[in-house]
């Protein structure tokens, strides 16, 4: 029987459709926890991170980290995976990895007005219908979101995703789940030895790209009975040897028997294509209420390949600690407001694994002394060589990555 895919409107009865489903096919339900799950299994990293993919709002780290596209990597891979089964029926973002290519799925998507999912939200969580409206919009964002990351389309529900799309608003439960079950049923989505073929191609493809993940690179990857094509879709200056540290990557993968290269619609835009490079910090915090400076210092680390981002003062720092989770911080003392020793204190309370170099300019020994007992990494002195705040940089950078290895995080 053919693989079920079902992307809910939130408040869209989409939790009786499931269990319906389930009890009329016994089919086996994977959700898009399940998946995160798995794929934190297979790439080491953290499963809320992971499911930080399906969120609309992405990381200002995130042009330097790749870890959405990471992510999603690694979410493919799961998914090829577990698509070796029968019998299965996948319910949120997830099914949406699923190529076109395997055509033996039933893609739906279940889908109301906004005044039904309005009232239905407010009878099931006892909230305003103001509430309730804020809540389903903020879903639909992050549907919105996802659906622009995978398929640049705006809308979610478009049709074009879909084999079925059904009103919720204007069909009851059991005529929903007859539909589906009417369908099911149809040649075109029964399995075939070609469409078993796709599966092993999709399989294929997800190890090709979570290989080049690891290795730093972020390109299209698609294959066909071992041939495998990747697509370069932004602007690279040395595209031949790009193109040839790419095939060396993905040329040891098993299964893969030959190796193309292309560029894509992106590949003559502005944006310059960056490996990830692991041997430095890819998520550093620039806090300094000298603008110029600090501006300055982020663009000379940017073009170290150093991804930073930049705070005026200790309040918006530390919310962009709780909100981005940097791996280092460089850090001045004499700030209005909040100042660099309070910060440095409330990081190391609440997020210790943050390395914080101290870079001032206006310092005595005792702050030095207090700095380096609150945890510190290192006290500089500006104005500083940009050699050695990068030389310190990546021994920060070292720590935590032995750290990490030690802990498995």
């Amino acid at each position: 029987m053919p693989i079920i895919t079902i992307f809910p409107g939130t408040f869209c009865n989409e939790d009786v459709v499931l269990q319906e489903l389930i009890t009329h096919t016994g089919y086996k339900p994977v959700t898009d926890s399940e998946l995160t799950n798995d794929a934190a299994r297979l790439s080491g990293i953290d499963a809320s991170k992971i499911s930080r993919a399906f969120v609309s709002r992405t990381s200002i780290f995130n042009k330097f980290t790749h870890e959405k596209e990471r992510s999603i990597a690694y979410l493919k891979l799961a998914l090829a995976e577990k698509l070796t089964d029968d019998n299965l029926l996948l319910s949120g973002f997830s099914g949406h990895l699923i190529p076109k290519a395997i055509s033996h799925v039933l893609r739906i998507c279940l889908i109301a007005d906004m005044g039904f999912r309005v009232a239905l939200a407010a009878k099931a969580e006892g909230l305003s219908e103001k509430e309730a409206a804020k809540w389903i919009h903020r879903h639909d964002e992050d549907c919105a979101s996802w659906i622009n990351t995978l398929f640049n389309l705006a809308d979610p529900w478009d049709s074009v995703l879909y084999d079925m799309i059904l009103p919720m608003n204007k069909t009851n439960t059991n005529d929903a789940i007859q539909l589906i079950l009417n369908n099911l049923n149809k040649d075109v989505l029964r399995k075939t030895e070609n469409s078993r073929k796709t599966v092993d191609d999709f399989l294929l493809s997800a190890q090709v790209e979570v290989a080049l993940a690891n290795e730093g690179h972020q390109v299209g990857v698609s294959a066909a009975s071992g041939a495998v094509t990747l697509t370069i879709n932004k602007n690279v200056l040395m595209l031949s040897r790009l193109e040839q540290e790419l095939k060396s990557i993905a040329g040891i993968v098993p299964g893969v028997k030959t190796i193309e290269t292309c560029v894509g619609k992106g590949f003559h835009q502005s944006d310059i294509y960056r490996k990830f490079d692991f041997e430095v910090p890819s998520k550093v915090l620039l806090v300094d209420d000298e603008r110029e400076f600090v501006q300055t210092l982020s663009e000379r680390l940017i073009l170290r390949d150093m991804g930073s981002v930049v705070a005026f003062d200790g309040e918006s720092a530390l919310k962009l600690v709780h909100e981005e989770e940097p791996e280092v911080m460089i850090l001045d003392l004499k700030m209005p407001g909040i100042d660099g020793i309070e910060v440095l204190r409330r990081v190391k309370e609440t997020q210790p694994g943050i390395e914080v170099i101290i870079l001032t300019g206006h310092g005595s020994e005792t702050d030095r002394e207090t700095c380096m007992n609150l945890g510190a990494f290192a006290y500089l002195q500006k104005p500083v060589d940009i050699d050695v705040l990068s030389a310190t940089l990546k021994k920060a950078n070292e720590k935590i990555q032995t750290r990490k290895k030690k802990t498995g995080a």
